[in-house]
């Protein structure tokens, strides 16, 4: 039986191939890298904004589809684990499936969407996520996946558009406190000093700074900052409404707490210690504890083996727990005519089962909650980031905030010198400014 649709000759594979490379991507693959020097992604030009078909009637038949799929590839481990899983399923259902590792996701859709011929499903990091949502290039089937509710509902949140979530989370990372077990020790801490609270943090921070290392390193930018804001129960944007809340006290009580961490000097940006993120800087072993996600694991391993750390949990705030999740859906392109295929391809890979086999394949954590039990029993000292899909905190995903954030990102680099007040009023009102266009 042939799809409903066909792509004679499928031209824009030419195209893609001649784009694709299996290097690594800026988009990391484990739920988006949370790296303050990822690229902001931006919705394609020229989407076409054509209507998509309503939840339900997916466009094509899955017996016989021909289904493109493009991915931000960490490297070698996950283009075959992702090869080799959707070719499973093409076997199965009798159709075909290309794998192709981008190059430059965000330039290759936006190139793909311009010319109303994207790859069918492909990764879309929730930060792109709205302009995507907003521009039509996105089929919204979310509703017709079994078990949709089993996903994370941060998740779901993150990939919700005006009321309807379009995608499937894929995986997610989350931040979590590094400790450094021999700095540790040597200061005199043990098991009963982990901090829990805002004011154990800088007790302890203060007791690992010595003249050669800083107690603790934070990666400027918002996507680590922003950890703060969500422990006093602040925010850039109400989740629900979409409203500017820069401004808000919790905020500016949140980034002067850390400006008192770096103004103190227990608390330093990775350049202050010649690094380029926290993960260096806590390697070389220039700061004693730093706050990464889970992404940290490969870089200790195979740049830092001989560095002995523990992880926990980031301490509360006075509102809580709180820490930011890093994600990416499996999108499906509005105008691909082999939406029902790539519908039961997103089902199958983000099954409890496969994605558990991605886990083991290249690193990342599962989206759906009925894979934490498993996963924390494969890998018990990731438990303290995965927790973090119960109260984390998505990115801000909508349209047309990416210059404003990227501002706030570059803002934020002199928070040590700069009154928060400033920081949040400027991005306050250049937001307010981009959703009123």
């Amino acid at each position: 039986m042939s799809p409903t649709l066909t792509r004679a000759a499928r031209p824009r594979r030419v195209a893609y191939l001649a784009l694709a490379v299996a290097g690594v991507t800026a988009l990391a693959a484990c739920g988006g890298s949370g790296f303050e020097d990822d690229p902001a992604a931006e919705g394609g030009d020229d989407a076409g904004g054509g209507a998509s078909a309503p939840a339900g009637e997916a466009a094509g038949e899955v017996e016989g589809a021909e289904l493109q799929v493009l991915i931000a590839s960490s490297g070698e481990a996950e283009t075959q684990a992702v090869t080799e899983a959707a070719q499973a399923w093409a076997d199965e259902n009798g159709a075909t499936v290309e794998v192709l590792p981008a190059q430059d996701i965000t330039q290759e859709l936006s190139q793909g969407f311009a010319a109303g011929d994207p790859p069918d499903l492909f990764y879309v990091d929730a930060g792109a996520f709205g302009d995507y949502a907003a521009n039509g290039n996105l089929y919204p089937y979310a509703e017709q996946l079994a078990d949709n509710e089993d996903f994370y509902p941060s998740l779901r949140q993150a990939f919700t558009y005006e009321g309807t979530q379009y995608c499937a989370p894929k995986d997610f990372s989350t931040l979590a406190l590094q400790i450094n077990t021999a700095a540790w020790e040597a200061a005199g801490l043990t098991d009963e000093d982990i901090p829990s609270t805002w004011e154990e943090l800088q007790a302890v921070a203060e007791q690992l700074t010595t003249d050669d290392q800083a107690g603790l390193v934070i990666g400027q930018g918002r996507d680590r900052a922003g950890a703060f804001l969500v422990q006093n129960g602040g925010w850039w944007l109400d989740p629900e409404t979409g409203e500017v809340t820069a401004t808000s006290e919790a905020n500016v009580e949140a980034l002067q707490y850390v400006q008192g961490l770096l103004e103190s000097g227990v608390a330093v940006l990775p350049a202050e210690v010649d690094s380029g993120w926290g993960g260096e800087a806590f390697g070389t072993e220039r700061a004693a504890m730093t706050m990464e996600g889970n992404w940290i694991r490969g870089a200790m391993s195979n740049d830092y083996p001989d560095v002995e750390y523990t992880v926990v949990e980031l301490p509360e705030g006075p509102a809580g727990k709180g820490t930011l999740q890093f994600t990416q859906c499996w999108g499906i392109a509005a105008e691909s005519p082999d939406q029902a295929a790539a519908v039961s391809l997103v089902e199958h890979l983000t099954s409890p089962e496969q994605q558990i086999a991605f886990a083991e394949a290249f690193g990342v954590m599962p989206s759906r909650q009925a894979a934490e039990e498993e996963y924390v029993a494969a890998f018990p000292d990731d438990a303290p980031f995965i927790a973090g899909g119960e109260y984390g905190q998505g990115p801000v995903n909508q349209p047309g905030l990416q210059p404003a954030l990227a501002d706030l990102d570059s803002q934020l680099a002199q928070l040590e010198t700069t009154a928060p007040e400033q920081i949040l009023e400027s991005f306050q009102t250049n937001a307010e400014a981009a959703l009123q266009q």
